[in-house]
């Protein structure tokens, strides 16, 4: 589904409280205080000291680099198939990439050698002690590996539905260059924009600062009877040994849906109760990767975020989706479930997609009309109006509350002196801007390859290749400024699928290709400039962090691709959770949601769904409300400038807050509000020294636990479909939540009303 991705702003208090005992040792001001840096929180976080003389490129960097890129990699796109798709996320490699690299430190062999080709320069597998510099690049190619945000490279989300729910061909090769290219398309035009966006003192990138945070304390001494260390191996060791019950033994564990039980025969009360096929009202889960799917890590999130998706989440959830079902049935809302991510006909049965798609990949508008207009649910389909008023909002929140900001930085980055982190990097080669065109036209030269000798596969034209590259480029500057500022960033992916479906309807895979070109490419480039700027706060090497992030993309495209292609030839109807056994968990909800995606926009085309020809027209007025909203709560600030309250009012936040709805279910987002309240706080405020030193621990061993117990189990058991048969492990019983509500729709398993 195209939804808007937001970056929620980072709270002063969070990063100060959290770095303050980091920013003791290094922040020293220089004799001229005119170097130090505008920006108070990067002052109290990011150290003034640099030490050119630290070793980079080392056997110990490469090492857990590649290793880390390709475990994350494969990690993120094998559970990317999953009903629960755990994200790993680079935080996971840098917590334990620490003891291990010191490891390293202790066992390697100090020798020096020569190396053939390198003159007179010596080498050594141990140059000395594990530095902050390696970790930084470590975490760079973890980084790649996790697709900067991503989890599994967005790209292959094309090929998944292609083979597996079109049921059509697609080469490996035509799949590889389509991913590899979309993931590197933005990395050469945002390499000539470093100098606007990543130099520049009030260009600081709020995010980055956890980043620097963590690197700082995890770099102290650490002379506690439990170490960092110790507890994260204990911590790895709990969460991987019980996981075994969700994941294998007790499934019904990753959502307890009691008001199910209470009511087994009741549609109305399993659709307010189910967790997974309802609203969730009561449900729980002791299911780590039911907490920390589709959201990340709930430990990793301020609580002023937290406060924003839980507002937004009742609002929509708990009153928008009950007063347009049962109180005003809209589009005959109770004819289908209240949630589904699925299509329907008018009667409230699946829609047969594969009867509208003709030999050539284009819609069949003879089978169409027998069909019918396709139906959304009401969750569906108020998500995509939600959808339409956070890209809106976003513009004009952004606009209103930090345009003044945004435009002042913007000209402070022309006129401003160069502060002391951007003094100390000047001691580095730069990147030559030639590397970036080279890679720029090389990456459009292939995919304009990929579009016309493979063009039968992936059904996108030279033209809108060419169309997808300049809208992102035009948009990464803007966007990039808007990040790098205010921590919010506006996704085009709403946008790219609306304008190509309007223009070149008919054509699925060329929308979703058009789709990824156009978003992925300006969000690979935000990407590759916030990693630039860690590394500019972290003083590594420009080169370095380049061929870093170059190289980990394009390792970690290739296993993201040679995952998919596995498990797609040999999992049985993978994707397709009608034919999938019972409980199965190879339901691929985020690709049932981007098949979605394709019909809608794609094969179907807006104009006959949200257009003069389509259902849900309406929903375009979503638009004007979202735009107008935040100019109301700007007068009533200017109205009321003492009420401080009234400008924390985030509409794109609060618009947005369920945009991972669906593949996300109720149970997803009632536990990561729970859980991340609890850490972010009550154990903040209450205990702040503990989650200080613990709390980004316990989230990475955490992931690290339930991931590899994940993977033991698939290998040693699931590959050979042994399986535990009993009460526990037929789901949260719960059957009767996707049943429709209205008169006379009859559906198998559901009763007739």
């Amino acid at each position: 589904m195209g939804t808007v991705e937001i970056e929620h702003p980072y709270p002063p208090t969070t990063i100060t409280t959290a770095t303050a005992a980091a920013a003791n040792d290094g922040s020293k001001k220089t004799d001229d205080d005119d170097d130090v840096s505008p920006i108070e929180q990067v002052r109290l976080t990011v150290a003034n000291t640099d030490d050119p003389t630290l070793p980079v490129w080392t056997f110990r960097m490469w090492l857990l680099g590649v290793l880390s890129c390709c475990l994350l990699s494969f990690l993120n796109q094998f559970f990317s198939y999953r009903t629960e798709p755990l994200i790993i996320t680079q935080i996971t490699v840098q917590i334990a990439a620490l003891p291990i690299g010191r490891l390293l430190h202790a066992v390697l062999p100090e020798t020096k050698f020569r190396i053939p080709g390198c003159g007179d320069r010596l080498f050594s597998l141990n140059p000395g002690p594990f530095n902050m510099k390696e970790h930084v690049l470590i975490t760079i190619f973890a980084n790649a590996g996790f697709a900067f945000g991503n989890g599994p490279a967005y790209a292959v989300g094309i090929v998944d539905i292609i083979k597996a729910l079109y049921q059509r061909k697609i080469s490996f090769m035509a799949g590889w260059i389509l991913v590899i290219t979309t993931q590197v398309l933005g990395y050469g035009w945002a390499g000539l924009l470093r100098k606007y966006v990543v130099e520049p003192a009030h260009m600081w990138w709020p995010s980055n600062l956890v980043q620097v945070s963590l690197f700082r304390v995890l770099h102290e001494r650490d002379e506690k009877r439990m170490s960092r260390t110790k507890f994260f191996v204990v911590a790895l060791i709990c969460s991987f040994s019980w996981y075994a019950f969700p994941g294998y033994l007790f499934p019904t564990l990753t959502s307890i849906s009691w008001v199910c039980w209470a009511f087994p025969k009741s549609v109305t009360a399993q659709q307010i109760g189910s967790g997974m096929k309802g609203l969730g009202v009561g449900a729980i889960t002791l299911d780590w990767s039911a907490v920390s799917s589709f959201l990340f890590s709930p430990l990793i999130s301020p609580f002023f975020s937290i406060v924003n998706i839980f507002i937004g989440y009742v609002l929509i959830l708990y009153i928008a989706i009950p007063v347009s079902y049962w109180g005003l049935g809209l589009y005959g809302a109770r004819k289908f479930p209240i949630f589904s991510s699925h299509l329907f006909t008018g009667q409230g049965q699946l829609y047969n997609i594969s009867a509208i798609v003709n030999e050539k990949f284009e819609i069949d508008l003879v089978e169409y009309g027998k069909q019918g207009p396709i139906h959304l649910s009401m969750f569906f389909a108020l998500t995509y109006g939600f959808g339409f008023a956070t890209i809106a909002a976003t513009l004009s929140h952004v606009s209103l509350f930090y345009g003044r900001e945004i435009y002042e930085r913007y000209c402070a980055s022309y006129k401003g002196k160069d502060d002391i982190h951007t003094k100390l990097m000047r001691k580095y080669e730069d990147i030559p801007s030639w590397w970036f065109y080279v890679l720029l036209v090389v990456t459009i030269a292939v995919s304009l390859l990929l579009c016309t000798i493979l063009k039968s596969q992936v059904q996108l034209p030279w033209w809108g290749l060419l169309f997808a590259c300049l809208i992102a480029f035009v948009f990464t500057l803007p966007i990039s400024i808007i990040t790098a500022t205010t921590n919010q960033t506006p996704g085009l992916n709403i946008i790219t699928e609306y304008v190509m479906g309007l223009i070149y309807p008919g054509r699925p895979i060329a929308n979703v290709c058009f789709k990824v070109y156009g978003y992925m490419s300006m969000s690979q480039a935000v990407s590759f400039l916030s990693d630039f700027k860690l590394g500019h706060y972290m003083k590594i090497p420009p080169r370095s962090m380049f061929l870093v992030q170059f190289i980990g993309t394009i390792i970690a495209g290739t296993i993201n691709m040679a995952v998919a292609w596995w498990l797609l030839n040999s999992i049985v109807d993978i994707c397709q959770d009608e034919l999938l056994p019972e409980n199965s968990p190879w339901t691929c909800p985020g690709d049932r949601v981007f098949f979605d995606a394709s019909v809608i926009w794609g094969l179907v085309g807006p104009k006959r769904i949200f257009g003069s020809l389509g259902i849900y027209s309406a929903m375009n007025w979503f638009f004007v409300f979202g735009a107008a909203g935040p100019i109301v709560v700007w007068l009533f600030h200017k109205t009321f400038p003492n009420q401080s309250w009234i400008p924390l009012v985030n509409l794109p936040v609060l618009l947005g807050a369920t945009g991972n709805m669906p593949p996300a279910t109720a149970v997803n987002y009632t536990s990561w509000i729970i859980v991340g309240t609890i850490f972010n706080f009550f154990i903040f405020r209450y205990r702040k020294k503990w989650w200080q030193r613990y709390n980004y621990v316990l989230s990475a061993a955490l992931d690290a636990g339930v991931a590899f117990m994940a993977v033991l189990l698939y290998f040693s058991v699931g590959i050979e479909n042994e399986s535990v048969n009993w009460w526990g492990t037929l789901g949260e019983h719960c059957d009767l939540a996707t049943c429709p509500t209205a008169k006379g729709i009859v559906v198998d398993g559901c009763p007739v009303y």
